[in-house]
């Protein structure tokens, strides 16, 4: 698999982007990529019926069509490392999609940044990724829930979230399908209710690991409105100090939580927001579509909740809300060598 290299990013192509509209929730695939899944046979991923196809020219054609001005790509799941123990072809799968995606944003810079794949669970080839795509201009790296069974508070994950914190990098989590996932989903498309579970699963265990109030330059993105976190939080909360052993200030819950960015990829409105306000308020959620993986009629049936909801505050719409959030999330900061 053929490396494309790249160099940094010209900064002078980098916007303010304070009046904005951001898809922080947009995803690609490469016929490459899906060829190696399919190879891996992944044929049905997480249980869907196929594999979505994407095409830049219609991603932008979308983003104009749905007033989107910029939007944050990333691979969504299955992630890289399609088979345990396959670490080079994981590691060779990572650069080809991160050098695709740094070929689009120098293309079209006023429109695009994006998220790199790191080959987890390969933790150094994970770091030097990490830098790679960082040094290209990524805004910082999508993780699955998952990592073949391992979640994200793994001690021996803790050299890249070292990295991702020098950097100040953003940590997007996307959920995959957990493992014994036979056992639970009843038939179902994983999407369905699995990654809700586990995307919650994986923040408590982040938060239970303090990975968080360790690393306070990492910008956490949970997705989905933050799954089913706003409704356990509270449960989670007062159950930490019993297996911890700890006193309930000591666990950090609740300072970690407060740290934590949102997206409204999925079904926002009627309810899903609201919960989520009751627990994180306004100040860090953006906006999310979820494409390609969301069929077009899905994604404006969203935004249309989304533009049909009450103002949040009674001044700045979801749009604009989310577009100064946004633009907080993605500010750079320079990282030390």
């Amino acid at each position: 698999m053929e490396v494309t290299p790249f160099g940094e990013r010209d900064r002078s192509t980098v916007r303010t982007m304070t009046s904005s509209f951001v898809d922080i929730h947009a995803h690609f695939v490469t016929d490459q990529y899906v060829a190696a899944a399919r190879a891996a046979g992944i044929t049905h991923p997480d249980g869907m019926p196929s594999w979505p196809n994407f095409v830049i020219n219609d991603q932008l054609g979308d983003m104009d069509r749905r007033g989107i001005d910029r939007a944050v790509l990333s691979i969504s799941s299955p992630g890289v490392h399609l088979v345990p123990g396959r670490d080079q072809e994981a590691v060779a799968l990572a650069e080809h999609v991160n050098s695709t995606a740094a070929r689009f944003i120098k293309q079209h810079p006023d429109r695009l940044d994006f998220l790199a794949s790191v080959p987890l669970p390969d933790v150094a080839a994970a770091v030097r990724e990490l830098s790679r795509s960082m040094d290209a201009g990524a805004v910082g790296i999508t993780v699955e829930s998952n990592v073949h069974g391992r979640y994200l508070g793994d001690p021996e994950f803790e050299p890249v979230w070292e990295e991702l914190d020098r950097r100040h990098g953003i940590l997007f989590i996307h959920p995959t399908s957990p493992v014994a996932w036979e056992s639970t989903a009843m038939g179902l498309p994983r999407p369905m209710l699995e990654f809700m579970f586990d995307t919650t699963r994986t923040v408590v265990d982040l938060l239970r690991a303090q990975v968080v109030h360790r690393h306070p330059g990492i910008r956490v993105v949970v997705p989905h409105a933050g799954a089913a976190l706003a409704v356990l939080a509270d449960r989670v909360g007062s159950f930490l100090p019993l297996v911890l052993g700890m006193d309930p200030a000591a666990t950090r819950w609740n300072e970690q939580l407060d740290t934590l960015w949102f997206d409204m990829a999925g079904t926002p409105f009627p309810r899903s927001i609201p919960s989520l306000v009751s627990l994180a308020g306004t100040s860090r959620i953006v906006y999310g579509s979820d494409s390609c993986w969301t069929p077009s009629t899905g994604i404006d049936a969203q935004l249309a909740s989304i533009d049909a909801a009450t103002a949040p505050d009674g001044s700045l719409s979801w749009r604009e809300l989310t577009s100064v959030n946004a633009a907080r999330l993605l500010a750079r900061e320079p990282h030390t060598r």
